[in-house]
């Protein structure tokens, strides 16, 4: 694995200096600079890193939802969206908002940011805002990229978002983008996408961290079973296993003849 970069965990503009994105993301779709964006990324998403996705069906096509991969690569927000025909709106660490293109196509393609390392409510007050409106919003549960090759443990941030609207969380596992980074030496790994079966938590107004972080542990379990199991069984196992499990009968029920 090539060495990572120290991370630059706090970002020392003030949190007035990303008001605008926040405004236009609660008030505003993305626009056609999404649609731009997913044309570009897309052959290199399915060309060369060969990306797949499993459980698409289970993300639901329109109303108010919450994704919750797991995260190893600066590509994953591309992964998650490329099988999905949703515009999904991504919060993204605020250190990556700063030149100015890079800034205008985050803003208008539906990325908005969190101050890492602060008590950020104005990110939170955007991914809510973008709920309410039956938007589709993706939250790495990790919290950010994990830099240890390995699954990171859950932050409380999705439990958070997931208890105060009471909308489905979609686990989402994020297999082989740990590898992105080996391009340099020729090396472009398969990348598959599992989506899980969504998850539903009864709204709590104003939830401890102790309630946000067990909620976001849980739904973390279900992206550690898939991720686990596509370690083990690969992509074909995987869908195998589906199958199997769709036709096999529910405990206690008989089939009639």
């Amino acid at each position: 694995m090539s060495e990572l970069k120290p991370q630059k965990y706090k970002d020392p503009r003030p949190a007035e200096y990303f008001d605008h994105i926040h405004e236009r993301s609660r008030n505003h779709e993305p626009n056609w600079v999404y649609e731009a964006v997913r044309a570009v990324l897309t052959p290199v998403a399915v060309g060369l890193y060969r990306t797949r996705a499993i459980g698409t069906e289970n993300v639901p096509t329109e109303g108010p939802v919450l994704l919750a991969p797991n995260h190893f690569s600066n590509m994953d927000h591309f992964f998650a969206g490329v099988y999905l025909r949703r515009k999904i709106r991504f919060m993204a660490k605020s250190q990556l908002f700063g030149a100015p293109g890079l800034t205008q196509i985050f803003k208008y393609g539906g990325v908005f940011p969190v101050r890492r390392g602060y008590k950020d409510e104005e990110a939170f007050t955007t991914a809510n805002r973008i709920l309410e409106n039956d938007g589709c919003v993706l939250v790495y549960a990790e919290g950010g990229r994990s830099r240890t090759g390995g699954l990171g443990e859950a932050k409380p941030g999705i439990g958070r978002i997931a208890l105060e609207n009471g909308v489905p969380v979609v686990p989402v596992a994020i297999h082989g983008s740990a590898s992105v980074r080996k391009w340099r030496k020729l090396v472009l790994p398969k990348v598959t996408v599992q989506f899980g079966e969504p998850m539903v938590f009864p709204v709590v107004a104003e939830p401890t961290r102790e309630q946000q972080l067990d909620c976001s542990k849980e739904v973390f379990d279900q992206v550690k079973k898939m991720y686990t199991a596509l370690d083990e069984k690969g992509r074909r196992g995987v869908k195998q296993a589906l199958r199997e499990k769709v036709k096999a009968p529910e405990p206690g029920r008989t089939i009639e003849p």
